[in-house]
């Protein structure tokens, strides 16, 4: 037996003892022990588990640990995440037959099935390595975030001269996490590709160590942080090639010692020697194409990027672009596109605004609508889009028109030497004002972004107001749900033969 079936084989026999995958919510190892987050304690069986022969011992915690030595535990971990991924791509999906759609609730059911469908589809390997790469800088959204807004703050309080002795350390406090974001990328970035997470923080650390203006590569002397997030996530996933190359030949009595060595050492070269340079020149390439694209066709490039945003969610090709901020944003301070993409939200807002109006007798739809429209406006926009717009079909593609016409008009102003920027990703609509930036004073940015998001209202619910409705869609949902379910009276004497408990047709 391989080393890979033996380590296959001691995570089948302990998965089952542990619940199966549907009882397993995270997993992850330290020198010694698997780590399980469990949602049902009480499907363990602790005696069975001690008497593996691989177990050593079970340790309860914060999470239950699977005591299993040093060297097997790394070997066997990513063996039991992928049975766990397999079991959880096995679980049987529920289906049912699709009634007729009068309600919000069944409006937002066949919306929820859309998107099942849809992230069913959206599962080929390259889109699962979008979101592998995804995963990778989510987690670093609520401290782009923080940091963003402190920056702003920080920047409007050295504009007013107010707190001179107070902005050094707002500045220090919004600066120190994107001086070391490469980091945070090299740890998650091990994490998600199933290496230790500690061995790829140390790898992307020595993007930004000062130590490296003292090395020349191809005759230039490097500098700290070239390469930025990019060079970390390259060499963070090498380091989890060469500590999975390790963990195959290095024997376990040396493995706690060697591998981590080699895994350092090994990637540490390249990084410095290869990936630096390169991941460098195409950040600066990314930065000067996104400049280039907005001061030569910001109209027609916001006009795409804002229509099509939303459809490249669905398809889950949007995740491509998260890296693309991230980049920007160690570079240039904000990233341009967000602002665009943002305008997407804005068109669907006016969409359900239209679908409000053009179903008076709804009133199902319309408390959805009304619920839900708080939240888009703070640029949450799913309940809209699947609650609403997509569902009914040509709702959505006016909606994106919208999204277009709100991109095109922040283009525009990008063209005419206006750059409005996001210091952070996440956020979208109304919640976007605090973390705004640009080449000009805060006031004109903040005014060119609440005039897209003015433009996208009024065009999302323009278009879909007057071309979002056919006939037969109004004559569908037009209608009182409550009343369609009620049948009529009868009328005095009873029903005739033939009509038994036949309820009068609502007539529309």
């Amino acid at each position: 037996m391989s080393t890979d079936d033996k380590n296959r084989a001691i995570a089948a026999a302990i998965l089952p003892l542990v619940g199966g995958a549907g009882n397993i919510t995270s997993v992850a190892h330290c020198m010694t022990r698997l780590r399980l987050g469990l949602r049902d304690r009480s499907l363990v069986q602790d005696e069975s588990l001690k008497a593996l022969p691989s177990v050593m011992g079970v340790v309860e915690d914060d999470t239950y640990q699977i005591v299993l030595g040093p060297g097997t535990v790394a070997r066997v971990t990513p063996q039991f995440e992928a049975l766990v991924a397999e079991g959880a791509a096995a679980a049987p999906a529920h289906t049912a037959d699709e009634p007729a759609v009068h309600t919000a609730g069944e409006l937002a059911a066949q919306g929820a099935a859309i998107k099942a469908a849809q992230k069913a589809r959206n599962a080929t390997p390259f889109k699962l390595f979008l979101r592998k790469i995804a995963n990778i800088f989510v987690p670093l959204i609520p401290a782009l975030i923080g940091c963003g807004i402190i920056a702003g703050l920080n920047g409007l309080l050295i504009n007013l001269g107010w707190l001179p002795g107070v902005t050094p350390a707002l500045a220090a406090i919004a600066s120190g996490f994107m001086a070391l974001i490469a980091v945070f990328v090299g740890y998650n970035t091990a994490k998600e590709f199933g290496g230790t997470a500690i061995l790829g923080g140390a790898v992307a650390a020595i993007i930004v160590y000062a130590g490296v203006a003292k090395i020349e590569v191809f005759g230039q002397a490097l500098s700290p942080g070239q390469g930025g997030v990019l060079g970390a996530l390259g060499a963070a996933v090498l380091a989890v090639y060469v500590e999975k190359w390790c963990r195959r030949w290095v024997p376990e009595s040396l493995d706690v010692l060697v591998t981590p060595t080699l895994t350092v050492l090994v990637s540490g070269l390249v990084t410095i020697f290869g990936l630096m340079f390169v991941a460098g020149e195409v950040s600066q390439a990314i930065g000067d194409f996104a400049n280039w694209l907005l001061e030569n066709a910001g109209a027609g490039a916001g006009l795409l990027l804002g229509g099509l945003f939303l459809p490249l969610v669905m398809l889950g090709l949007h995740q491509a672009l998260i890296p693309i901020h991230t980049t920007l944003i160690e570079q240039q301070g904000y990233t341009v596109l967000l602002p665009i993409l943002a305008m997407a939200g804005a068109g669907q807002v006016g969409a359900a605004m239209a679908v409000y109006l053009k179903l008076p007798r709804n009133g199902s739809i319309r408390r959805t609508i009304k619920s839900a429209l708080p939240a888009g406006f703070l640029g949450v926009g799913e309940p809209l889009i699947y609650g609403v717009s997509l569902p009914l079909g040509r709702p959505f593609i006016t909606a994106c028109v919208g999204g277009a016409f709100g991109g095109g008009f922040i283009g525009l102003f990008n063209m005419l030497g206006d750059k409005v920027g996001s210091t952070a990703i996440g956020p979208s609509g109304w919640a976007l004002f605090p973390l705004l930036d640009g080449n000009k004073g805060l006031g004109e940015t903040i005014a060119i972004y609440a005039g897209g998001l003015l433009v996208g209202y009024l065009t999302g619910f323009v278009a879909t107001y007057f071309w979002g409705f056919s006939r037969e869609l109004i004559e569908e949902f037009d209608v009182d749900p409550e009343a369609a379910a009620t049948p009529a009276p009868v009328a005095a004497g009873g029903p005739t033969a033939g009509t038994a408990g036949t309820p009068e047709p609502v007539k529309v």
